[in-house]
């Protein structure tokens, strides 16, 4: 991830959930990012598979890992948890160059606030583009609308959950 990133994006929920509840659903790397490993049109009909290290995701240090293939072209990610505050706060960054078809290394978490029985969700992503060219033109024309759909999926899925 380079210290500018080239894009990012940021979707808010308003939840009627306590931020426990909430944080303890989405510290769960197959909950969030259960938009990934769903066949959609965003994935051009196909998914990825998840795989956590023994402390599932949920601590500093740890490591989620995604595999798939987009049109028969194979896509990979590695992740380490950077910031790990329950239940407000969780942020993790990609390890080494993921192998993406639209966006490059990223940092993304996502922040919990409190009022009463509600509480309000934000995801956020800072992307880079690819950095192979042909991936690198992919990113310029659809990097940005499909890190807002990611974003706006994990703070739909959280609210339609609770």
């Amino acid at each position: 991830m380079t210290a500018q990133p080239f894009g990012h994006a940021e979707a808010e929920a308003k939840i009627p959930a306590s931020a426990q509840r909430i944080f303890d659903r989405l510290d769960d790397p197959h909950a969030l990012a259960s938009h990934m490993t769903q066949r959609s049109w965003m994935m051009v009909g196909t998914s990825m598979s998840i795989e956590t290290d023994d402390q599932l995701g949920k601590a500093v240090g740890s490591v989620i890992r995604m595999r798939g293939k987009v049109v028969g072209i194979p896509i990979s990610l590695d992740e380490i948890v950077t910031q790990y505050d329950p239940p407000f706060h969780k942020t993790w960054v990609t390890q080494g160059e993921p192998k993406l078809l639209v966006i490059g290394a990223y940092r993304m978490g996502f922040k919990l606030m409190t009022d009463g029985e509600m509480s309000t969700l934000r995801v956020w992503i800072d992307y880079d583009l690819p950095s192979q060219t042909l991936w690198r033109w992919l990113g310029l024309l659809f990097g940005r609308f499909y890190a807002h759909w990611c974003v706006r999926r994990m703070a739909e899925d959280a609210n339609t959950f609770f």
